[in-house]
């Protein structure tokens, strides 16, 4: 989930409840159109007007972070194996005609060339924290990423970058403490939408945060949510949200 600011976007900590429209995240990429984390899905949501789109990271077994949720390849690939089992190489080979398993590296040239979108790297855990970021140092594309997850793996990126934008994934209903945030430093707070009340972004701007949340795939939810005062909206559905935020049918 999840959400990131634009470019020359204000520091972090200087959040405030949310006036403007919020920013339009797609999640997976357009996964209705084309399956969820590859390069034609990540296109598909930068055409439908997506300011950012997230991506899940795993790591192969040579340490490439490529894009994928799940830590097997079974679910979208028809493949068994482990992804922490299988070598970049081996990995290319796998491909469904014109799909296939893109490295993070790909996916983060593709997001850069278009001008003021954003890749968001969702991350589960602390674990390919070190690999993605060189990877996005490598290219010179810190100003175009951001960085989502809990607590464990987004301090694991914060180590490595003071810089680097955070969102804080977070499925509480009150606040995190302070003794965190004072490590993290994130811009975001990243519900799930069901916790998502103008309170509680009230709450989250009384901490200095924005809040970012996720999955919403319905009309009525993302209209509720823009109400809410929040910062940013994850959906399945970019062409759908981007329609209800720019208020057309």
């Amino acid at each position: 989930m999840n959400a990131v600011a634009k470019p020359n976007a204000a520091a972090p900590n200087a959040a405030a409840p949310n006036a403007a429209k919020p920013l339009a995240v797609a999640h997976r990429g357009d996964p209705y159109r084309f399956r969820e984390n590859t390069l034609p899905s990540v296109e598909s949501a930068l055409a439908a007007g997506a300011d950012a789109v997230e991506v899940d990271v795993q790591l192969t077994r040579d340490g490439v972070p490529v894009l994928l949720h799940d830590r097997t390849l079974e679910r979208l690939w028809g493949d068994p194996r482990p992804i922490d089992r299988v070598t970049a190489e081996q990995l290319a080979e796998l491909r469904r005609g014109p799909l296939a398993v893109p490295t993070l590296a790909e996916a983060v040239k593709a997001v850069a060339a278009v001008e003021g979108r954003r890749l968001l790297i969702d991350l589960d855990d602390a674990g390919p924290a070190a690999a993605a970021w060189s990877v996005v140092t490598g290219l010179g594309a810190e100003r175009a990423v951001a960085f989502c997850g809990p607590a464990a793996a987004v301090l694991a990126v914060r180590e490595l970058s003071p810089d680097a934008e955070i969102a804080l994934t977070w499925k509480q209903p009150r606040m995190p403490v302070r003794a965190l945030l004072d490590d993290l430093r994130p811009r975001y707070l990243n519900p799930p939408f069901g916790l998502v009340t103008p309170e509680f972004t009230a709450a989250a701007a009384d901490q200095g945060l924005a809040v970012s949340t996720w999955t919403a795939d319905l009309r009525r939810t993302m209209r509720r949510l823009r109400g809410s005062g929040v910062a940013a909206i994850t959906s399945n559905r970019i062409g759908l949200l981007r329609s209800v935020l720019d208020g057309r049918r």
